[in-house]
């Protein structure tokens, strides 16, 4: 078994290549605006470690403008605090599920991915799927560049890695997509790899971390998820 690590710090040098995803983004737009919305239910896009709604604009608006019922998380920051925030989280997501009428679909981003499947696993009537990419979701922090960062702030990361062990003995019933890069200086991406949930679907990019927001091939693997069907909507349609 290959043993998990946190990237170099010197790997973080490699997230600037991070400039040349916008000018994919654009030079893409044209093929990316032609995807189609499905009738999946409202889009929530979680934000990552220290960034709030902003940092998810650009994906939001491409989603918005393909015909998807999308939406910020409205909590200003991500402060990184995953026990803290998942009850304000789980409301977001029961509030907009109550007000459609039908479940959410969960887009996460690094630590925002973590909170996506956490409710998730929390509240699966509210949750149709969930879609993250560059989230660690094995080890929590540790295996990321800003674990230091944690326990600077006074967190046992090693606890933290029990925790989320402990809590993955809950099955996420959503089905749920895990885009990874091997090009990530942030996230391991060993880390991003799930071994609990039964319907999991790895899908793999060449975009750094922090590109991952602006990567052309994200934003259609998203749509495209997004917009497929789960197999009892199939069944539904069937009968």
């Amino acid at each position: 078994m290959t043993t998990l690590l946190a990237p170099a710090p010197g790997a973080a040098f490699g997230e600037v290549a991070t400039l040349f995803e916008l000018p994919r983004l654009l030079l893409r737009a044209p093929e990316l605006l032609r995807l189609e919305a499905g009738v999946g239910g409202p889009v929530l896009v979680l934000p990552g470690f220290g960034a709030s709604d902003a940092s998810s604009a650009i994906l939001r608006a491409f989603l918005r403008r393909i015909g998807f019922d999308t939406y910020g998380w409205g909590l200003g920051r991500n402060h990184g605090d995953v026990e803290a925030l998942l009850e304000p989280v789980r409301d977001v997501v029961n509030r907009l599920a109550d007000r459609t009428g039908a479940p959410v679909q969960l887009v996460g981003w690094s630590l925002g991915g973590v909170l996506a499947r956490e409710t998730a696993r929390d509240a699966p009537q509210s949750v149709r799927q969930v879609i993250t990419f560059g989230t660690p979701v094995v080890g929590g922090p540790k295996y990321t560049l800003v674990g230091a960062r944690y326990a600077a702030l006074g967190f046992d990361v090693d606890a933290l890695e029990t925790i989320v062990a402990e809590r993955h003995r809950q099955h996420i019933a959503a089905p749920v997509t895990a885009i990874y890069s091997r090009a990530d200086g942030i996230v391991s991406w060993r880390a991003c790899i799930d071994p609990w949930t039964p319907d999991v679907e790895h899908v793999e990019v060449g975009s750094t971390h922090i590109g991952l927001g602006i990567d052309p091939d994200v934003y259609r693997i998203v749509a495209q998820r997004l917009a497929r069907p789960r197999a009892r909507d199939r069944m539904a349609a069937v009968g």
